[in-house]
């Protein structure tokens, strides 16, 4: 603090602290004019009112002594009178630090046993799992959702169910959250043109059972093999390359006509970010763990 502030600080505390005090010294001593019948002739509701004068109660003279007592006694102890330290010579920083330590103690114990711990057993750990809660709010609520519901709008996958791009395993969930991952689905749309587009589009979405047009899919069916080196010859995915299952009906940007035509037209680019550069090895298990409690009993709040 500059010397200007620090003079401001105490000028501002003094003229306070002092026109505080002069006010609580004097106004029990203050003599209010009064009439005979000891009000001080001023009324509301035609006459209905009267102010009366009555003296401070004890009790709040004692409890406003106390408190000048500790404002005065604060001042003297700690910081706040200019740049004055305090006779304790307590600091913020030197509180934050304090805590800090003490809580990577703390820390550094939990995180060597977990070290030990595979990720499927340290998914069943409480303690675990609030750090992992902790840990996913910062850094993947974002895309994911609080809930881990996933956004079609950005591709975040659901990671509550059992449908996995990458698979599902501690491992590949870890290998995932340490190097990230980047799914590239090719535009077919200058290939196909537009009524290819729409007749792949409705096979597509036949092979999960969904409304389409039987027609059109079976001109799609042959457009398909296009797609079978990613997602197989019978749509069910492949985990190696993150080609997700079209069997099923989970959708990763959505399964209606239009927004599957889209996806086969334009492509999709999916960035999963490598969080190695941002969270320690022990903290990336401790998320990996807590998202493969999602799909295994222990379903995130929402909160």
């Amino acid at each position: 603090m500059s010397n200007f502030w620090s003079w401001w600080v105490m000028v501002l505390i003094v003229v306070n602290l002092s026109v505080s005090f002069f006010l609580f010294l004097w106004g029990p001593r203050a003599k209010i004019p009064t009439l005979a019948d000891g009000t001080t002739g001023h009324v509301w509701a035609n006459g209905a009112l009267r102010e009366g004068v009555h003296r401070l109660p004890l009790w709040w003279i004692v409890i406003s002594f106390l408190m000048f007592a500790c404002a005065f006694g604060y001042l003297v102890l700690y910081p706040g009178f200019g740049n004055s330290a305090g006779r304790l010579g307590w600091t913020s920083h030197q509180e934050l630090a304090s805590d800090t330590a003490a809580n990577d103690v703390h820390l550094d114990a939990a995180m060597q046993r977990f070290a030990q711990m595979p990720i499927e057993t340290l998914a069943g750990d409480h303690e675990a799992r609030v750090m992992g809660k902790v840990l996913f709010g910062d850094n993947c609520a974002a895309c994911h959702g609080s809930a881990a519901h996933g956004n079609p709008l950005l591709g975040a996958p659901n990671l509550t169910d059992t449908d996995w791009l990458y698979g599902g395993d501690g491992k590949a969930i870890l290998t995932t959250i340490l190097n990230g991952r980047r799914g590239v689905m090719p535009a077919w749309g200058p290939a196909f043109g537009e009524a290819g587009v729409e007749n792949l589009a409705n096979y597509v979405l036949s092979l999960s059972g969904a409304p389409h047009d039987a027609t059109k899919a079976m001109v799609g069916k042959s457009l398909f093999a296009a797609c079978a080196a990613c997602h197989g010859a019978e749509g069910k995915g492949n985990q190696i390359l993150g080609a997700p299952n079209l069997t099923d009906t989970i959708w990763l940007y959505g399964g209606n006509l239009e927004t599957v035509e889209k996806t086969i037209r334009d492509g999709r680019n999916g960035n999963m970010p490598a969080w190695s550069t941002r969270l320690s090895e022990n903290e990336m298990r401790v998320l990996a763990a807590y998202v493969y409690s999602f799909s295994h009993g222990n379903p995130p709040s929402a909160r």
